[in-house]
């Protein structure tokens, strides 16, 4: 089922974060390493071993959560893995997305390919083949508290490989999952000792969300920095602030990143020039003047972010492990506290990037602010409202990820008889944040059709950078004119950003921004 990414080889070191994106998004087929095979077929021999013995051993011979005392007589154990996907398959609320549900399975295959989970080869190359058809199983937004691993979550995915659930074909069309799974030639698995514990006993739920928000924001991020040029020449500010002398004397990074992306954008405005021979103003709003400072402290979150994401990706997740002697220890690897920190973070940047580019939006519909511009940009004031309503949507859209960056990792509700008593909420921080990422892609958007709109109605001639992006966007929604039904043009503008068209015009005419 794969478009035209290249096959990822999954090993003991990795995918990458771009291998998950490749596979999740864009149907990239995976290929399993032949020695990470090998590697959990030794492993799973000491596992074979310890079960055979007397000694009790976590999810092995024993019950699972508050029943981790209670032992399990070895005729019972394959009813007892079995026995846990079932139970634990108890999500509801609305479906998860496609590319979620892809990448988590991706990560579980990723975890248990680092052979300390014990399992068989097996259920790696399983996961794999189900991936490879295009099945996707049917993972309902509630049900994890992200601890002890996106259990419910991922045990909806594990069902499946059973024979069992609810999926859906390459097509998007749910089918009888035996089916589906016979049509693709994969066998159902019978699960043996631990196995069915280590199929959904990781934290891949809420990384796979991190991952694929991650390339999200680093993508808008630099669409937030082509906005606010367009805006400061709509706006007719000053493009000094941007120089990058005064951003070396505050050695923030992505402040530095943010400032030379602007000004790229701007470089060749005949605007700017004009505005560079008056003297009347000496400095613009903090909305203009203080972008770089915003953006790029959300670039540097981003980073952080990033840093942990990639830590999670090279760890394995389970309990209990195999350590490399061989021995089985129980551990608390699976709590989400580190990845759900970074989720709520990038909530924050979302939220305060959208609304900062709000604030620039408000400034061009303001004829008392916007240096000459017509009232809301209307084509006949009063007759027409022109842009107004444009800004109360995105208004509501910053109200709404202010809400969203509140965080869920601050939260906790003991679960499975006070046993497992401190939980992360990752996987709804994971959720809130998709939600949030999607949002800020919506108000720069309207920020685009503002600020074109803006630039427009000046007499002189915007940078070449910029020209660019507004005949990109005047392929898909037309210039200044009588108003008409707004809402297609807000989701024609967020399509250019969607697919990138405006991005790469953009650096077509900059080369590549950072």
């Amino acid at each position: 089922m794969t478009d035209s990414a290249p096959a990822v080889v999954l090993s003991a070191d990795g995918p990458t974060p771009a291998q998950v994106s490749a596979v999740a998004r864009h149907g990239a087929a995976v290929e399993l390493d032949p020695a990470m095979l090998a590697h959990l077929a030794r492993v799973r021999e000491q596992v074979a071993a310890l079960a055979a013995g007397d000694q009790p051993v976590y999810g092995v011979s024993t019950g699972f959560g508050a029943l981790a005392d209670t032992p399990i007589a070895t005729s019972r154990r394959t009813a007892l893995q079995r026995s846990l996907i079932r139970s634990h398959a108890a999500g509801t609320g609305p479906e998860v997305e496609r590319e979620v549900v892809r990448a988590m399975m991706l990560l579980r295959a990723r975890s248990l390919a680092k052979g300390h989970s014990g399992v068989r080869p097996v259920l790696v190359a399983t996961i794999a083949a189900v991936l490879n058809a295009g099945i996707t199983p049917i993972v309902h937004e509630y049900g994890s508290l992200g601890c002890s691993g996106d259990l419910a979550p991922l045990a909806h995915c594990a069902l499946v490989l059973l024979g069992e659930g609810r999926a859906r074909d390459a097509a998007g069309q749910e089918r009888p999952v035996p089916e589906l799974l016979a049509a693709a030639g994969i066998a159902p698995i019978e699960l043996t000792e631990k196995e069915g514990l280590a199929l959904i006993n990781g934290t891949d739920g809420m990384l796979g969300q991190l991952l694929l928000a991650l390339a999200d924001l680093e993508e808008l991020l630099r669409v937030a920095d082509v906005t606010t040029a367009l805006s400061v020449q709509g706006l007719r500010g000053r493009d000094e602030v941007f120089r990058p002398e005064l951003h070396v004397l505050r050695p923030h990074p992505g402040q530095a990143v943010s400032a030379a992306n602007i000004l790229a954008v701007l470089d060749g405005s005949a605007i700017l020039a004009d505005v560079r021979r008056e003297a009347s103003r000496v400095q613009d709003a903090y909305s203009v003047r203080c972008a770089p400072q915003v953006a790029g402290g959300a670039r540097d979150t981003v980073e952080h972010a990033r840093t942990v994401a990639l830590r999670e990706l090279a760890a394995a997740i389970d309990n209990p492990m195999v350590l490399d002697d061989g021995s089985i220890s129980s551990n608390g690897n699976f709590h989400g506290a580190p990845v759900a920190y970074v989720l709520d973070f990038l909530a924050i940047v979302a939220a305060d990037v959208a609304a900062i580019a709000e604030r620039r939006t408000d400034r061009m519909l303001d004829k008392a602010r916007s240096h000459g511009l017509p009232p809301f940009l209307a084509d006949d004031p009063g007759v027409d409202s022109g842009m107004m309503i444009a800004q109360y949507t995105q208004a509501a859209l910053v109200a709404e990820l202010k809400r969203l960056a509140v965080p869920a990792s601050v939260d906790s509700i003991p679960s499975s008889a006070m046993q497992e008593d401190h939980v992360s909420m990752g996987w709804h921080a994971a959720r809130k944040l998709r939600t949030a990422v999607a949002n800020l892609r919506r108000v720069l958007a309207i920020e685009l059709l503002v600020a074109t709109r803006a630039i427009d109605l000046r007499e002189q001639a915007p940078s070449p950078a910029a020209a660019a992006a507004i005949a990109v966007l005047r392929r898909a929604v037309g210039g200044p004119g009588p108003d008409e039904f707004l809402a297609p043009d807000i989701a024609a503008a967020e399509e250019c950003l969607l697919d990138g068209t405006v991005l790469a015009a953009v650096e077509a005419v900059t080369g590549p921004l950072r």
